[in-house]
């Protein structure tokens, strides 16, 4: 099977430095450089679509632009590219979230996609009025998908939960095609809820030992649920066409950290009650330079100042084509990037990386489309970018 590769709308904003926020963590100030429009969305959408990615993922909380009304508009500004639209069960009704996403299925031509993100931070989700613990909270979610799994199978549905109670429930008219559920999760009760209702079971960018426990575990599971899961990986992506010029991406990003900002963040995250986050933060130890390495071309540099995936694959083109081989040797079969910033980072990975994979018989242009290297990728230097596309960026808002 081809290996899929999804990108990254920023809707919490994007700029030449990482971006931060997720987890309780607010957005940097960097985050203001290109805000979300759905103009500037909308070239990145494009530019993915048109380099081979499958989809794009938004993220979810108050700290983005909402996930669910961003990519409907987006939607229409781009042919085939999917969505990954994360969002977070029990701010609305099953039968809501159901009859939104089949509607999302007839106006995009089936381009859904389900993250289902059910929170990790009790402080976010109390401030949209959501005061279930967390334990809880994957309780509820294994309700709200039970109940979206069978009214988009067309059943009626009757159901008295623990957290969730819909009597006579049904679809007018149902999805085309059933949007598959994307779902992660470190804790066991995410594990087992995970195992019941996940189609792709997402992990971050952990070193490959810790992903294949993962894979073990989450295959365990399922099979004693009488299913079979996919596997994706979610990381960040510096490469260009030296190891030496990606690591220097690396190293200027790395010397744009504010030490204060650094240190405020990693104090949030300390708090986090998100196992998946705490497995991130373990990665860098402490955040010296000289540790941030912590397997070959696997960078822990985003997560000093960013919540949630906090890894990228560092090197040149070659060398993260080699690294995403030996995940791909794992079981992992998805692989959901980004970069900063987006619009230019996704020219690097999509005309820098997929054609070797193309050229090895491991990737196609999921639109039968020829991946084209490029002798000197675009963006080099001072960030122009490729002929025909234009970079609108609107002016900073001041007071």
């Amino acid at each position: 099977m081809s290996l899929i590769f999804h990108w990254f709308l920023p809707t919490n904003g994007d700029s030449r430095h990482v971006v931060g926020g997720g987890h309780g963590t607010p957005v940097t100030a960097t985050g203001r450089d290109r805000p979300p429009s759905i103009g500037y969305l909308t070239q990145i959408a494009r530019a993915a679509e048109d380099l081979g990615f499958t989809g794009a993922l938004t993220p979810t909380g108050a700290w983005c632009e909402d996930a669910w009304l961003t990519t409907a508009m987006v939607s229409q500004n781009t042919e085939r590219l999917k969505f990954l639209v994360a969002f977070r069960p029990g701010f609305v009704s099953p039968t809501l979230a159901a009859q939104m996403a089949s509607t999302f299925q007839r106006q995009t031509g089936g381009r859904l996609l389900l993250n289902v993100v059910t929170g990790g931070e009790s402080r976010e989700q109390r401030a949209h009025g959501d005061f279930l613990d967390k334990d809880a909270r994957y309780r509820r979610t294994d309700e709200f998908l039970q109940v979206v799994r069978e009214l988009w199978n067309g059943k009626t549905v009757d159901l008295d939960g623990e957290h969730l109670r819909v009597e006579d429930a049904r679809l007018a008219r149902l999805p085309d095609p059933v949007p598959e559920v994307y779902f992660g999760g470190s804790s066991p009760i995410a594990g087992e809820v995970a195992a019941r209702h996940a189609d792709v079971y997402l992990t971050w960018g952990e070193p490959p030992a810790q992903v294949a426990e993962k894979i073990a575990w989450i295959k365990g599971l399922a099979a004693r649920q009488g299913r079979a899961v996919r596997f994706g990986i979610r990381l960040h992506v510096i490469t260009r066409d030296t190891s030496e010029q990606a690591w220097a991406e690396a190293n200027r990003l790395l010397d744009g950290f504010d030490p204060e900002t650094v240190r405020s963040v990693q104090a949030g995250l300390a708090r986090s009650e998100s196992e998946g986050q705490q497995r991130m933060l373990a990665l860098h130890a402490g955040g010296s330079r000289e540790a941030l390495e912590i397997h070959p071309n696997l960078w822990a540099g985003i997560g000093l100042v960013r919540g949630g995936a906090g890894t990228a694959l560092v090197g040149s083109h070659e060398e993260v084509a080699e690294r995403i081989k030996g995940y791909h040797a794992l079981g992992i079969e998805e692989f959901i990037l980004s970069g900063y910033p987006h619009l230019e980072e996704a020219y690097w990975f999509g005309e820098g990386v997929l054609p070797k994979l193309q050229a090895q018989g491991l990737w196609r242009h999921p639109y039968g489309r020829q991946a084209t290297p490029s002798a000197q990728v675009p963006f080099v230097g001072a960030g122009r970018p490729p002929a025909g596309l234009t970079i609108t960026v609107p002016a900073p808002q001041r007071p």
